[in-house]
């Protein structure tokens, strides 16, 4: 793996024309702070500068300065001078179709958090102690002396806020506070942005944590909690993937419960799991690697080829052994 400071990724892109910045797909709020605010900065430096996801700018999200910046990809390939892709462990999480469109790019870049991460750039900035992308990105703009606008400053803030639960998760330590407060003196409005993010909900979010409650189930001597989602419920719902982002930490707040599983069951025969740990001692990310995917040690997640029943009572059988040798 080639790892890069900021000084020689900063250097690498200064001749570049047409940029490209990108994020996974199932993309959260650090996803697309982080992209925004490269998008902004690069903008401010004069490139032609184009921000894709997959998925699109989600609804619940564009109320993200600048917002309308994130696009889904084009179906076709297009020639940029370089990738800068954000908060992506895995090359392939970026989305077919994105990749399809930047197959001959010639220069790919990453910058990320995700342990898991093993480097699949041309040059790699990845750093597992900080809690989100977005506060490497705020790193690197105040070590080389880029000016945060208060609209990078607000999507580098939602970033981290999220990441960290709240400025609450394992991990979070005094130097993320201290890059919070300097991203408040650069403009962000925290009481509004914080209203935005966590208390504005579409009501069929809240028809599916009602549903997820009622069906949670309790296992490995309710050290472990977890909810599974059929497509048919889906159906029955009217809930959009969007939806499913947080309900998992409501299991996750069970007093006693270690670790909390969150299965979704996709189109074509696979099951999405999302994995959320409570103590240190288990490892979701080591737990996820299992079945190919990979995270944060206390948020990880796969996708699992077989049946939601299947692969719910494989995932939770493994779940249980780690915790019962530990």
């Amino acid at each position: 793996m080639t790892t890069a400071d900021f000084p020689a990724i900063r250097a690498a892109l200064r001749d570049k024309r047409r940029i490209l910045v990108a994020s996974h797909l199932r993309p959260d709020a650090d996803a697309y702070g982080s992209t925004i605010a490269a998008a902004l900065w690069l903008r401010a430096e004069g490139h032609e500068v184009t921000a894709w996801n997959e998925d699109g700018m989600l609804s619940k999200f564009s109320f993200l300065p600048s917002s309308e910046l994130v696009t889904a990809p084009a179906s076709e390939p297009v020639p940029f001078d370089a990738v800068l892709a954000l908060d992506t462990s895995v090359k392939n999480r970026l989305g077919s179709t994105m990749l399809g469109a930047i197959a001959g790019a010639p220069l790919w870049i990453c910058i990320d958090h995700h342990g898991s991460n093993e480097g699949y750039a041309d040059l790699n900035h990845i750093d597992s102690s900080r809690p989100a992308t977005g506060q490497i990105l705020t790193e690197f703009f105040l070590q080389e002396g880029i000016t945060i606008t208060p609209e990078m400053a607000t999507n580098l803030f939602a970033a981290i806020s999220t990441d960290t639960g709240s400025f609450q998760y394992e991990g979070t330590g005094s130097a993320t506070f201290r890059i919070g407060a300097e991203l408040i003196d650069r403009g962000v409005h925290v009481a509004a942005l914080s209203r935005s993010l966590y208390e504005s909900q579409p009501k069929r979010r809240l028809d599916l944590l009602k549903h997820a409650l009622v069906n949670a189930r309790f296992t490995c001597d309710d050290r472990v909690a977890s909810f599974s989602l059929s497509l048919e419920d889906v159906a029955k719902l009217g809930v959009i993937p969007e939806d499913n982002e947080g309900i998992i930490d409501h299991l996750r707040s069970v007093e006693g419960v270690k670790a909390a599983a969150f299965l979704e069951e996709l189109p074509g025969g696979t099951v999405r799991l999302s994995l959320r740990s409570k103590d240190p001692s288990f490892d979701a990310c080591a737990l996820c690697a299992r079945f190919g995917g990979g995270g944060h040690k206390m948020a990880s997640g796969a996708r699992i080829k077989g049946t939601l029943r299947d692969v719910e009572e494989k995932v939770l059988a493994e779940i249980c052994d780690v915790i019962e040798s530990a």
